[in-house]
């Protein structure tokens, strides 16, 4: 079973974000970047499918500029096999994102997509939907447990009433949610493998996938910074100021 994961490279989850001054976007300028969180946490689970014999195949993809190629030999390092870059410098959408997995999917041919169910920058959460929707295959979203069967695949997902079990049939798309797994660190001497592992660097072009956004970002600006809090003297005072000044009685 071939699996592919999608990676995406993002600001680094322990830095502060600044916004540009002219509210055009996030400053990027000497920002330490990373892969996304919830994509580490799908190559873990690529890889442990690997090391079961339950995969045969992990196949990186990231979409992004050249820099990507960081996240993608980290990656590598985890346990990957392989990887595929799609260079572009473009800010690329859910949708065009959706697209070019979509066109990569039907070159490899694999059987599980695992990608993260969100990234940390744009939060949008709809990637692993839309190529579902796309390819016409089963979902499983938010999962906490993954586990394979003959020619199926059991999700164990989050939802807001507590947990869902799914069963999916083959080949499908799951989308991992923060208690799946926890990440291995790359060791010093798999790091130095994954520099000879095979890297292709492709672009949009190479799939025919137009990546022309379709959304404008009108302005970006920091979220209004909280008030500091006060004490009251009485319960009868809490009540008062939590129906007439908060407006949540």
């Amino acid at each position: 079973m071939k699996v592919l994961v999608p990676v995406k490279r993002v600001i680094d989850y322990n830095v502060k974000v600044r916004v540009k001054s002219d509210q055009t976007g996030v400053d990027l300028a000497n920002v330490k970047m990373s892969m996304n969180p919830f994509d580490e946490i799908a190559v873990e689970e690529a890889v442990r499918l690997l090391e079961a014999k339950t995969a045969t195949e992990v196949v990186a993809v990231s979409i992004g500029p050249e820099k990507a190629q960081d996240q993608l030999r980290q990656a590598l390092a985890m346990g990957a096999d392989r990887a595929i870059l799609i260079k572009t410098d473009d800010e690329v959408e859910p949708l065009s994102v959706a697209k070019l997995l979509k066109a990569v999917c039907e070159a490899e041919k694999p059987e599980l997509v695992i990608m993260g169910k969100q990234a940390i920058d744009d939060d949008s959460n709809q990637t692993g939907q839309m190529l579902a929707a796309l390819m016409g295959w089963p979902q499983g979203t938010f999962a906490s447990k993954v586990v394979k069967g003959d020619g199926k695949v059991s999700v164990t997902r989050e939802v807001d009433g507590g947990l869902q079990t799914v069963s999916l049939s083959l080949p499908a798309v799951i989308t991992t949610d923060l208690r799946l797994n926890e990440p291995r660190y790359a060791s010093l001497p798999n790091i130095m493998k994954a520099k000879k592992k095979p890297l292709d660097v492709k672009t949009p072009a190479d799939f025919g996938v137009d990546i022309k956004p379709r959304l404008k970002v009108v302005k970006v600006t920091e979220p209004a910074k909280r008030s500091a809090g006060v004490k009251v003297d009485s319960v009868a005072t809490l009540i008062d100021k939590l129906k007439n000044e908060a407006g949540v009685l």
